[in-house]
Formats: C-alpha cells, structure tokens, sequence
C-alpha cells in the first residue's frame, strides 16, 4: 500500500464513482480501476461494493477513509516541512468556510496570508452549517475550519480559536422605506416579508424568535445558499437578517443595511487540529486577529 493508492481511493470517495474520479484526477478509468483492485487485493478486504453502474464503500472501505486522509495529510506536513525552510515557497493548505465568516474574516486572512506567502495555494471548500466544518476538520478533509455560531460547539479534541463576534444586521431593498443607516428594533418588523436561511442557522433562529414573540412577518422564501439572499433583496423579492460581514457587500450593491437592537451576535472561529499541522497552516493560524485571541 502507497500513497497514490491511497489518494486514488480517496479520489473515488470524494467524488462518489471511478469514472469522476479518473476525470477530476487526469487517468484513465481502467488504469483506476486496477489500482484500486490490487488495493484490495493487498489489504485482503473489499473497499467498495459495486451496485449498478455506482459503487459504495464497504464497512471495510468507510473504516479506511480518515487513516488514509491522516496519511496523506501527514505525507503532506513532512513535505512542507521540508520546504519551510525555503520560507514556505510552495505548497497547499486546505481550508472550509461557511458562507458568512467566508466573507469576513476569511478574505483578510487569506490577502494577508497571500502577502506573506504568496506561493501556498489556498483551497477553500465550503459548508452551511458548524457541524459540517468541524467533521472536516476532524476527518482531515480540511486543516482549518472556519465557522460562526452562537453558542458552544462539539469540537472534542479539536483546537478552536474565536476571532471575531459579528452582530446580526438588516438587509432591505434600495427604496425601502427604512433610510440606510437606521437602526430597527423588533416591533419595525411586523409586517415584513423577509427572506430567511433554513432551520439550523442564527439568522433563521432570530426570525423564528420574533414570530414566537407575536411580530407577524411573511416568510417569503426558505434559502439553503446564502449567496443567493443578497440579489433577492436587491431585486426587491424581501429582507433579509444576516451577519455583519455582509454590510460592505450589500452597501456597494445598493441595498441598505440597517442595525438591530437587540441584536444576536454571530461568533466566528477557527478550528484546527491540536496537533500534527503542517507549516502553512500554522501559519495561517498564526496570522488570525491577535486581538481576539
């Protein structure tokens, strides 16, 4: 067993099939093919179960899949390592954002980063909720983890360092009659037709609290991509309650954004391995806001 069978095995995982796999990794699908089989030939076990035309991991294969990440991940450090001592000049770091703390804090981070060590690729994946942050982290899909949330997290084993609280704003459409810059309290809301993100996040739990409360809103649309809130509000569908680092966004869109009183507060961080990171993600870590460390 190598460690190009086992980034062909995981190839197959992450990509859910041989033949997109062989695309995403430029082989040829036999030559993948075979490589898994004398994979599986070796370990004496099945990895995958093939049904139809898909294939699934066997309990074997599913038990296989975070060593061989560590493996990899290790390969990896040994290598940076290696190369730290030329100032980190090549490399890659893997990272995963959730959509909000993707904005900021995540794009000073990664200008600052750049500036610093400008021949890392950073590979940014992306994920909606905490929970799927911290199992890629934890699986070793990514080194870092970049969330916000309200309260505490399940990050057993794991190091998670806060940077930052953001407050939950107001997004209206340009000619809405609230002027930009206003501050709205709970009762403004009555009546609005807001746009919300799916069960689970703060935004659609601040929402959901003031229709308990008796403020009668309009739900007008349920949103699992935050991307999409800002044009919807833009093209006047609704309003929209969402972290304040979307504020720079949305002003230079046109839209106006307003302050809540009371408001919640959206607190993002940094989650990493306690252990084993590889040169460029220490660094990455090291250059997260000292302040708030």
């Amino acid at each position: 067993m190598d460690a190009r069978q086992l980034g062909y095995f995981l190839a197959v995982v992450d990509h859910g099939g041989f033949g997109r796999a062989a695309d995403q990794i430029h082989i040829a699908q036999p030559s993948l093919s075979q490589a898994i089989a004398n994979l599986e030939r070796e370990l004496g076990v099945p990895l995958f179960h093939r049904v139809g035309r898909g294939v699934v991991l066997s309990e074997a294969g599913a038990l296989l899949v975070e060593p061989a990440r560590q493996v990899l991940r290790d390969l990896e450090a040994a290598r940076s390592v290696a190369q730290s001592v030329k100032g980190l000049q090549r490399g890659r770091l893997d990272l995963i954002s959730m959509p909000s703390p993707g904005i900021e804090p995540l794009t000073t981070m990664m200008c600052r980063f750049a500036e610093a060590h400008p021949g890392i690729t950073l590979n940014v994946d992306g994920a909606f909720t905490a929970e799927e942050v911290v199992a890629s982290v934890r699986t070793g899909v990514a080194e870092i983890g970049l969330l916000g949330s309200s309260g505490a997290l399940h990050t057993a084993g794991l190091r998670v360092l806060p940077i930052g609280d953001q407050p939950l704003v107001l997004i209206s459409p340009p000619d809405h009659e609230f002027p930009p810059g206003d501050t709205v309290r709970h009762e403004d809301f009555h009546g609005l037709r807001v746009i919300a993100s799916q069960r689970g996040s703060l935004m659609r739990r601040f929402v959901d609290d003031l229709v308990a409360g008796g403020t009668e809103i309009f739900l007008a649309a349920e949103i699992a991509h935050r991307t999409s809130i800002l044009p919807l509000v833009l093209a006047g569908f609704g309003h929209a309650v969402m972290p304040a680092s979307w504020t720079p966004l949305a002003e230079r869109a046109g839209a106006a954004v307003h302050r809540i009183e009371p408001t919640l507060h959206l607190r993002a961080s940094l989650v990493s391995r306690p252990d084993g990171l590889t040169p460029a993600a220490r660094a990455f870590i090291d250059m997260a806001p000292a302040a708030d460390r």
